[in-house]
């Protein structure tokens, strides 16, 4: 059975069949749209898009204002006019851009001048739709199911033109980001073809394009020397209303599963429909929900919940194939495989919401993770269109996996959990050397130059989570061995600084030390994770508060610490860093704090909690597309939000320990599905 989950005076779950309810909750459902705003977030480092998708789907097609750039990593700013084209895939809140698949803009010969620009006062963003002016007058409408994409462009009078470029894709260091390409011409309605890319990750995508309308002529020189995939330019002869639709399906399979996908998901050229059907599949979740609140906290927890939606990704045909991380074929039994894996980030707070909220996603999510294991060795790290991209650090798959067993969704797996678990800890693989931590009992920061300390911290954390799976399968040896390994942070305290710090392979601390010194990979090198000493000293939280109190000296010394930690401001805002939404060194905008502010209530003092957590809804989430401070990350940043607005924050994911408080004076029913 699913965990009970905390009842009170204002938090009130009644867990309900998805198709039963009254009436009443019938016709709220499609109600709650009206408090999504997907531009939330789009302005500013939030990196999410405004563009249609439905829940877990694959394609979300969108503009595109840029092709690269830290500020682009979904394509979009809401402040930029500029417009390369729609592209049919990207993805939401993350710090590094990828997909960007099938790019297309339609304009009026002649006007190509102001082909490229938007019509912002003429933008409109609703779930399940988007729609735009450019600068040419071509009324640009997009929607999609789950695999397919559907635009609707109207033309002004003139010479309708449409170009397709292949090559185009949202890119992060590589200067080109097509390796290899092929399309085929299936008479003047149809181009079908596949693309390998490497940028973030090295992955493999198929196509079908199809057409309202036959094109009368093909244009390819707009085709550049450099381009890898083809490119080129279509005209129309006189359209029905000067209309033209186009539907792009896709599949990580081949060619053959994209045209399956087209056919069974939109056979037909009802825009209309589609749209209205995408809505509906959102009201169905949402509708999980039901909030009695002012209109401002509805607006920012329904985006929120459906923000968190978004992402994983079902890559699955159809028909169930999918191209798994050692690039074979497979098929999945319920046609599912789930990627856009964030896993670092999405262990914290989205995954526990998920067991709560969407169930019956996670026996999917789980048999994903499990089959990556048996495909590439090892569970996934950070994971895009099947493939990983090693992206963050920890085994954090592992919590995810302990987490789902323990709330009975998946008890026959107990088995090939243990499995997957004890070897991603135990083998070495391009994430994790584990030779080297066990033979020191910490990662040194003179053989592992980056992230020492981050590393080690969050091994733990993860090994914390091996040592209760195996104690609740009454593997006592495996328990023992790990419970040793979860203390290890120890090892990198320092009783003089009181902070954990950096040691090299000889026991010396690393000097100078600046606690207030925050680093990252790739701007900052050093021992730790987009954060500083201070953000980083409270993991070990997570799985032993206990020991980190013991360590400080009892409950009076923990909580003048934490007093200090939102408190001293030394910290200097960069994004880069982590730097963002500050209060002390708090930094909100990043997730290794997202438990620290509910710990007050573990010492007894839940008022400083709650004053926390209620000034970090009121000044780092907003209504506007400048709402969210910090990337939103696949859902976590929302999924902390909705966290504080339900009263529970998971404080140990692995073991199910929430930690109750009730922020805010609302009721809250849950109507999640939990036939599992």
């Amino acid at each position: 059975m699913i965990r009970n989950t905390i009842i009170s005076l204002l938090f009130i779950v009644s867990v309900i069949a998805e198709n039963a309810g009254t009436a009443l909750a019938q016709s709220k459902k499609a109600d709650l749209l009206q408090w999504v705003n997907p531009l939330i977030g789009t302005q500013g480092t939030g990196h999410t898009f405004p563009g249609p998708s439905h829940p877990f789907g694959l394609v979300q097609p969108g503009p595109d204002n840029a092709g690269s750039g830290w500020a682009y990593t979904s394509g979009y700013q809401f402040t930029d006019s500029t417009l390369f084209g729609f592209s049919q895939t990207r993805l939401s809140g993350t710090g590094i851009p990828e997909l960007g698949d099938v790019l297309l803009l339609p304009f009026v010969q002649g006007q190509e001048k102001v082909a490229t620009t938007m019509s912002k006062s003429t933008e409109v963003v609703k779930v399940g739709y988007y729609s735009i002016k450019k600068g040419d007058g071509v009324q640009c409408a997009l929607s999609c199911t789950p695999r397919v994409a559907i635009h609707r462009y109207r033309f002004p009078n003139g010479q309708p033109l449409l170009k397709i470029d292949l090559n185009h894709g949202l890119k992060f260091l590589a200067d080109s980001l097509v390796v290899e390409a092929a399309y085929t011409l299936e008479g003047r309605q149809r181009i079908t073809g596949w693309a390998k890319t490497r940028n973030w990750v090295s992955r493999y995508y198929a196509f079908s394009i199809d057409l309202s309308a036959p094109w009368n002529q093909l244009d390819s020189s707009i085709r550049r020397s450099t381009d890898r995939a083809g490119a080129f330019l279509l005209s129309f002869g006189q359209l029905p209303k000067q209309e033209l639709l186009v539907k792009v399906a896709l599949s990580t399979t081949g060619i053959e599963g994209a045209k399956l996908n087209m056919m069974a998901e939109l056979p037909d050229w009802n825009f209309d429909q589609v749209v209205i059907n995408c809505r509906k599949s959102w009201s169905v979740y949402l509708n999980r929900v039901q909030m009695d609140a002012p209109t401002v906290d509805k607006i920012k927890f329904y985006t929120a919940f459906y923000h968190l939606l978004l992402q994983p990704a079902n890559i699955a045909d159809v028909g169930g194939q999918y191209r798994g991380a050692d690039n074979q074929v497979r098929r999945s039994p319920d046609s599912s495989y789930y990627s856009t894996l964030s896993i670092w980030d999405v262990y914290r707070t989205a995954f526990p919401l998920f067991q709560d909220l969407v169930p019956e996603r996670i026996p999917g999510i789980v048999r994903s993770m499990l089959d990556h294991h048996e495909d590439a060795g090892f569970l996934p790290i950070w994971t895009v269109w099947g493939q990983d991209n090693y992206c963050m650090i920890g085994n954090h798959a592992i919590p995810m996996l302990v987490s789902a067993w323990k709330n009975g969704f998946c008890k026959k797996e107990g088995a090939r959990i243990l499995r997957a678990i004890k070897e991603t800890t135990s083998r070495s693989h391009p994430h994790s050397d584990w030779e080297l931590y066990l033979k020191y009992g910490y990662y040194p920061f003179d053989l592992v130059p980056n992230e020492s300390v981050s590393r080690t911290l969050e091994t733990c954390y993860d090994d914390a989570a091996v040592m209760l799976f195996a104690k609740w399968l009454g593997d006592t040896a495996t328990s023992s061995e790990y419970l040793h390994r979860s203390g290890l942070y120890q090892n990198l305290y320092d009783a003089e600084t009181r902070q954990f710090r950096g040691k090299n392979q000889f026991g010396e601390w690393r000097k100078p030390f600046d606690p207030f010194r925050a680093t990252s990979p790739l701007n900052n090198p050093g021992d730790y994770t987009e954060a500083n000493a201070w953000q980083y000293f409270w993991t070990p939280a997570q799985h032993d508060f206990p020991g980190l109190v013991k360590l400080l000296g009892g409950n009076k010394p923990t909580e003048a610490k934490l007093d200090s930690f939102f408190g001293l401001t030394m910290a200097t805002s960069n994004a880069y860093l982590g730097q963002e939404a500050l209060i002390g060194q708090y930094a909100h905008g990043n997730e290794p704090g997202h438990h620290v502010p509910w710990l007050y209530a573990m010492l007894g003092k839940p008022e400083k909690s709650r004053t926390l957590i209620r000034k970090i809804v009121t000044e780092f989430y907003g209504t506007g597309p400048d709402g969210l401070q910090g990337n939103d990350d696949c859902g976590q940043m929302s999924a902390w939000l909705m966290a504080a607005y339900l009263g529970r924050y998971p404080l140990n994911p692995a073991s199910g320990e929430w930690i109750p408080l009730q922020i805010f004076p609302y009721k809250l029913e849950s109507r999640g599905n939990s036939s599992n």
